[in-house]
């Protein structure tokens, strides 16, 4: 995100760095898998689901930068912490899952978090920003149930590439419109961002294959550490005083959430078992 921000700063387009933050992964990933004799990894049936899941991320990644962009990374990074939020609206809405008042006052209070911050008509929040930070994290919770999906038959490393295979590709037809010449420093930056885009994809799809989808979620609270250290370290911007009182309202809201979460799959373990003899 940091890395994004300092690139659109220089008048590097959106379109620009989704590519080269897809397309460079592409070509180290063939060259370790060649190198190690893993190409096998990359076999897969399912080319459409991956084809389709690319076409989602597109959209998620444009939010995201967007947010990034025309947000202070703090702010950006709280917004993405609705991610649970909208998985609940999700469970309950198209999986048709139950869902109890715990989780719904989670919801609740989670958005309110979400007012405290944005604060409507608030010369400190982008409404721009405002509402891509919101519509990434819904596209990342639909992501996650397509990434969960496809883990159970090709490997995390197949996951990754052909998001960069086929993102690139879509992308790709963007660049006679919003390419340009760069610099050398332009160029290293634009490495450093499909490098980090490349490790922080396997390891999320990884987690996605090991662990719960409300849990993996939850741990995108470190992003506040993260965000509020870069930002005061390259632009010298604390968050502002409306970010601490909502982000705690949020981050507790979706703590709660994960809580009930790993309750209710104990009971579901438990209730599969059976009483013991």
């Amino acid at each position: 995100m940091a890395l994004v921000k300092i690139a659109s700063s220089k008048g590097i387009a959106i379109a620009e760095l989704l590519f080269w933050r897809q397309a460079l992964t592409i070509p180290v990933m063939l060259a370790v898998l060649f190198a190690t004799g893993q190409l096998y990894r990359l076999r897969t049936s399912r080319l459409k689901s991956h084809a389709f899941r690319a076409a989602c991320s597109c959209v998620g990644m444009t939010c995201v930068f967007t947010a990034a962009i025309f947000l202070s990374l703090p702010q950006a990074s709280v917004l993405t912490f609705t991610s649970p939020f909208f998985a609940v609206l999700v469970s309950a809405l198209i999986v048709r899952e139950k869902v109890g008042p715990w989780r719904w006052i989670a919801v609740l209070a989670g958005f309110c978090g979400v007012l405290l911050i944005a604060q409507p008509g608030a010369e400190h929040v982008n409404p721009i920003g405002a509402a891509a930070g919101l519509c990434a994290a819904l596209i990342v919770v639909l992501i996650s149930y397509q990434v969960k999906d496809l883990a159970r038959t090709d490997d995390a490393i197949a996951c990754v590439f052909y998001l960069a295979l086929f993102a690139s590709l879509y992308l790709a037809l963007l660049l006679p419109f919003f390419g340009k010449p760069h610099s050398r420093e332009e160029w290293l930056l634009l490495a450093a961002i499909g490098t980090a885009g490349m490790l922080g994809q396997y390891l999320m799809t990884v987690s996605l294959l090991y662990g719960a989808i409300a849990t993996v979620l939850i741990m995108d609270y470190s992003l506040l550490l993260w965000t509020t250290i870069l930002s005061v370290f390259i632009w010298a911007e604390w968050p502002h005083q409306a970010t601490w009182l909502g982000a705690p309202l949020i981050i507790a809201a979706g703590l709660l959430i994960t809580w009930r979460e790993h309750r209710l799959s104990r009971e579901r373990l438990r209730a599969s078992i059976g009483p013991a003899d």
